[in-house]
């Protein structure tokens, strides 16, 4: 259970000395939560506190933590405020320039649901969730968002030896012609429209995975870490 302070969603790292999360409260009583940056001497920052607009309408409780999308902003949940008191979806700067993109409980009875938990970035470039409450028998829906950003790939694991057969997760994989880690040619399987295997090749080093399809090229989520 999430208590005072507590950072919920735990941390995510977007450069080698900066880390990033969210709190649930900021005070006892006071359910309105912080976006925070830390490095690694434990300098912290609030880079954002919700509640901050009028009826808490930019959301509070964001309890689930962030996600790091393809686009480089973080996108969660607040668990209440927002324009109907139900939660909201948020999208934020690393610099704390956050934006409100949808407030939950906003279609007649709640069909789109309330007190959303989390998201997760499918490699479609969509964004999935569910909410605790709401829908059509008050409990809970699956949902899912768009912003328009583009279909991705995503390397399981995302760190191997040379040598090493890899899956890689993606969309339209089909057709696939070619597979570089940071830019070294790769031997490659395509076993389905949504999966191939590739093994990582001799000279490859730390970098994003490129998959030349069809319909154009998928960059990796996260860089591949080659390992020694």
């Amino acid at each position: 259970m999430c208590r005072w302070l507590d950072s919920c969603g735990g941390l995510i790292q977007l450069s080698k000395n900066s880390f990033y999360g969210t709190t649930s409260e900021t005070a006892p009583d006071h359910f309105d939560g912080t976006v925070f940056k830390i490095n690694g001497q434990g300098k912290l920052t609030t880079e954002y506190t919700f509640c901050a607009l009028a009826n808490c309408a930019d959301g509070n409780d964001p309890s689930s933590g962030m996600i790091l999308a393809m686009d480089g902003n973080f996108y969660g949940t607040t668990s209440s405020g927002g324009a109907d008191h139900d939660g909201t979806i948020f999208k934020t700067t690393p610099q704390g320039n956050l934006t409100s993109l949808y407030s939950f409980c906003s279609r007649n009875s709640c069909v789109d649901g309330s007190s959303p938990d989390g998201l997760l970035q499918a490699t479609n470039g969509s964004f999935y969730g569910v909410t605790t409450y709401g829908g059509t028998t008050d409990e809970g829906t699956i949902f899912s968002l768009s912003m328009g950003l583009a279909p991705f790939v995503e390397a399981v694991p995302y760190a191997a030896k040379v040598g090493r057969t890899i899956k890689v997760l993606g969309q339209g994989l089909t057709g696939t012609t070619a597979v570089a880690f940071n830019g070294v040619t790769a031997n490659f399987t395509v076993q389905s429209d949504t999966y191939l295997t590739a093994t990582v090749p001799m000279g490859a080093t730390t970098g994003s995975i490129i998959v030349n399809t069809p319909s154009g090229n998928l960059t990796s989520n996260k860089q591949f870490q080659v390992l020694p």
